[in-house]
């Protein structure tokens, strides 16, 4: 007499790691080293490697033991709210340099709304690297 076995496969989630907070990081802070940890868990939409956050500022509060997703985090701010800015549009030949006041904080590409100075428009423009915000037709 022959005997079967049955196999059930069943499928289950495979453990990822998955990036937490190790303290309350506050928003606007600069995340280091030591305030994460790397979990073995199944968490959708996690950021999984440590290095791509470390550096970076948080978005939001960053709390002990809750996963981390790339949209709670971001380049550090560097254009403060209220703080006057080189403010440029070119398109084609034509370019336009002035001065505005930020309405918002931002780190490089963050897309932030400026008030020309000499116009008291508001327009939305690019954070550069060197601080200055750009304006493109598509943008402005």
């Amino acid at each position: 007499m022959m005997r079967w076995l049955l196999l059930c496969l069943v499928p289950f989630p495979a453990l990822a790691d998955a990036v937490v907070a190790n303290r309350v990081i506050r928003a606007g802070q600069v995340i280091a080293t030591e305030d994460l940890s790397v979990v073995e868990a199944v968490i959708p939409q996690s950021v999984t490697d440590i290095a791509a956050i470390i550096g970076k500022e948080a978005r939001v509060a960053l709390y002990p033991g809750r996963p981390i997703r790339a949209e709670q985090v971001g380049p550090p701010a560097i254009v403060q709210r209220n703080q006057v800015v080189s403010l440029s549009f070119v398109s084609g030949t034509l370019a336009i340099f002035t001065e505005g006041r930020a309405l918002d904080r931002g780190g490089i590409g963050d897309v932030i709304p400026v008030v020309n100075l000499g116009s008291r428009n508001t327009v939305q423009g690019r954070i550069m690297p060197d601080g200055s915000v750009s304006v493109s037709p598509s943008e402005g």
